[in-house]
Order: structure tokens, then C-alpha cells, then sequence
């Protein structure tokens, strides 16, 4: 079976309606370079071909849109290459960060490709020329935010729950996130990038990343709406749908009033936490935070277990894409992305986490102060490819 099930609707006028469903359930819907691949030249072909009007990417099953991306194959392909490499120190995560710095052997060219691919899906994404909707119903993390954010329309239901839990693995929210984190107000994308904290829908529509709540029963009337459509030219096709949506959102209103939004309710404190010119004074600010608030208690956990270099680096990377374009957004992570694959960090926390399951890496630095500033500059100068 495909790992992305592809199919068209006729519509009214003869016009199809093209779905994109992601066909991994048990993985909840994990990208991987397959995915990626079949992603990336179908998309293509149907944004140059007149008679798709628009486009739906789902995932399969009721758990997830797309849980994120396949890290663990990355990890894997990590590990060959280092332990083919006469020139990196054996399993020593605590060497010091010259001898890192000066061992750019690990060029890594399974990230190269799995980061390049999964960087151009999203990126087209953003930049098609129809509309896209994406059904955001369950857990949308990680990668699965790459595909969601540059959707024309961002659908979320009752049931979504969204992170960018990337700090657990020693990395960095990437897939776009230096673009749209740093779109949302009040420093919330900084605070949801540093704890990786859990966001439900309403949290999603109030800061931006989500535009439409409709209730998840009311899926196949929403596609048997859109199939009823007298499909126009592509500019007239988004008023079109924002239309035939309108009706589901009206009826979904109530629900998302109710649902309670953990980002607005902490809105002051959160800006209070992030006011300082400095990731340290933030990181540190965050974790003696006195709270018996639930969802502030698990941002915590998340950031004191997370890795602390990915701290520094989660907030470097958004401070220095405020001003970029889209697209130099993602060349930004794509460099990012492969000095986090030369350096140890992301192999280990996704060992921890993913491959051995025990839950307790050991990172390069425990102590966010001791981390040099010549490493930090490391990871943000340009890589030779």
C-alpha cells in the first residue's frame, strides 16, 4: 500500500477535487522520504493541471493529521555514518565543542535529502497556486505543522492538538516555523518553540495558525459540499470555498467558543516570561515560574527535560529570520538542520525518546550557561554542501 493514497472527485462542472492522504496510521501518519517524494511530484502535477480545482491533504485514521516526521530513520542514517567515521570521538557526547566544531566530516547526506524534500513540500505548500485545505483533525505536530501552516485553508477540529515538541530531540522547530512562529503575536510562538507545549484548535485560530474550526463529524459533508461546486478559475475558486465552508463553520461556532484557550488565559504571563533580550534569562524564567496551572506545568517539564542547546538555538533561529523572506526562511533551517545532524545532540535525543525509549539523554551541556558562544555561532555558519 502507498504511503500517500492520491484520488480525485468530479465535481458539478467537471472539475476534480484532488486528495493527498497520508496512508501511515500506526505511525500516526510519520513522514518519511517516500512520502516526501510522492508529495512533492503530485503536487506538481496538479497545480499545473486546469482540471483540479483545489487540493485536500488528510491523513488516514482517526488519531492524527501527521505526528511529525520521521526522525528515527534519520537517527539510524546518523549513526552509520558516524560509526563509519575514523574521525569523530565513539559515543563521547561530553567532547569539547573545538573538536565538534573542527569535524565536519559528518556531511550527513541522508539529512541533506530527507531535510532538502520535506523543506520543498512544505515550501510549495505555501506558495501553491490554489487553494489547499488541510484536514487538521487529531494531533498535528512537528512536521505535520509544515504541510498544515501553508495551506490557503487551515481546517482544525474538536479533537486537534498541536506542538512543535522539537526541543525533546535536540532540535529546532524547522518546517517553516522561523516564518510562522515569528507571525504570532505577543512572543507565543517563542514560548510554544522553546517548551514545545501542547495547543488545542481554539489556541490554533487565536494565534493564527489555524483559520476555520469546523466539528470533525462533519467531515464527508463538507467534501460532498465542495463536489457540488461550480468550480471556477483558480483566483475565484478561494472565495468559492471560503463560502461553501462558512456554512460548517457557522454550525461549528459554538463548540470552539466553549473550548477553552490555554494561550490567550496565559497571554500577559507569557509575554512577561519572554521579556528579555537573552535565551538564557528566558529559559530560566520559564523553569522558576510558580504555577499550579496544568498546561504551564507541562511547558515546564517539557523545557527542563528538553535539551538546553536547543534552547539557545530555538531562539537564535527566530530572532535571526524575523525579517526574512518565506523562502530564506527555509534556506535558514535547511543550513540549520544539517549542523544540527554533524552535531550529536539531535541522535541523542532521539535515542532517548524514539530508538531506546528510556527517556534520559544525556545531553551535551546540562547547564544552558555553560554552553559557548562559539558553538552557538557554530550552527548558524554556512555549511558546504
Amino acid at each position: 500500500m502507498s504511503p500517500v493514497i492520491f484520488s480525485e472527485i468530479k465535481t458539478k462542472n467537471n472539475k476534480r477535487i484532488a486528495i493527498a492522504e497520508l496512508n501511515a496510521p500506526k505511525s500516526l501518519n510519520a513522514l518519511n522520504m517516500s512520502m516526501f517524494v510522492l508529495l512533492h511530484k503530485q503536487l506538481i502535477a496538479w497545480q499545473n493541471n486546469d482540471e483540479i480545482a483545489m487540493v485536500i491533504i488528510q491523513g488516514a485514521g482517526d488519531k492524527a493529521f501527521c505526528a511529525g516526521g520521521d526522525v528515527v530513520s534519520l537517527y539510524h542514517a546518523l549513526k552509520t555514518q558516524r560509526d563509519n567515521s575514523a574521525s569523530i570521538e565513539s559515543n563521547n557526547l561530553t567532547q569539547t565543542s573545538a573538536s565538534i566544531i573542527n569535524d565536519e566530516t559528518i556531511m550527513a547526506s541522508f539529512g541533506h535529502e530527507f531535510f532538502s524534500l520535506e523543506y520543498q513540500v512544505d515550501q510549495l505548500i505555501h506558495e501553491f497556486t490554489k487553494p489547499i485545505l488541510v484536514w487538521g483533525d487529531g494531533y498535528i505536530m512537528g512536521g505535520g505543522i509544515g504541510l498544515f501552516a501553508g495551506a490557503s485553508h487551515k481546517v482544525v477540529t474538536e479533537k486537534t492538538l498541536l506542538a512543535m515538541p522539537e526541543i525533546t530531540i535536540g532540535l529546532y522547530p524547522d518546517v517553516g516555523a522561523s516564518w510562522f512562529l515569528n507571525k504570532m503575536p505577543n512572543n507565543i510562538g517563542l514560548f510554544l518553540g522553546m517548551t514545545g507545549a501542547i495547543f488545542n484548535a481554539a489556541d490554533a485560530l487565536n494565534i493564527g495558525l489555524a483559520t476555520i474550526g469546523i466539528n470533525s463529524n462533519l467531515k464527508n459533508d463538507v467534501i460532498a459540499g465542495l463536489s457540488d461546486i461550480d468550480w471556477q478559475s483558480n483566483n475565484e475558486n478561494y472565495d468559492l470555498l471560503d463560502q461553501a465552508l462558512s456554512q460548517f463553520v457557522q454550525q461549528s461556532e459554538q463548540a470552539f467558543k466553549l473550548m477553552p484557550s490555554n494561550v490567550v488565559e496565559h497571554q500577559a504571563l507569557i509575554t512577561q516570561l519572554t521579556d528579555f533580550d537573552n535565551a538564557a534569562d528566558i529559559y530560566q524564567a520559564i523553569l522558576a515560574l510558580e504555577t499550579d496551572n496544568d498546561w504551564l506545568q507541562r511547558a515546564q517539564a517539557k523545557l527542563r527535560k528538553g535539551s538546553p542547546l536547543s534552547a539557545m538555538i530555538i531562539y537564535q533561529q527566530l530572532l535571526l529570520s524575523k525579517d526574512l523572506s518565506l523562502a530564506d526562511c527555509f534556506a535558514s533551517e535547511l543550513n540549520l538542520s544539517l549542523r544540527c545532524c554533524q552535531y550529536p545532540e539531535l541522535s541523542e535525543g532521539v535515542r532517548a525518546l524514539l530508538v531506546d525509549k528510556d527517556k534520559t539523554p544525556r545531553w551535551a551541556y546540562e547547564n544552558i550557561n555553560d554552553i559557548p558562544a562559539e558553538l552557538l555561532t557554530w550552527f548558524f555558519t554556512p555549511v558546504e554542501v
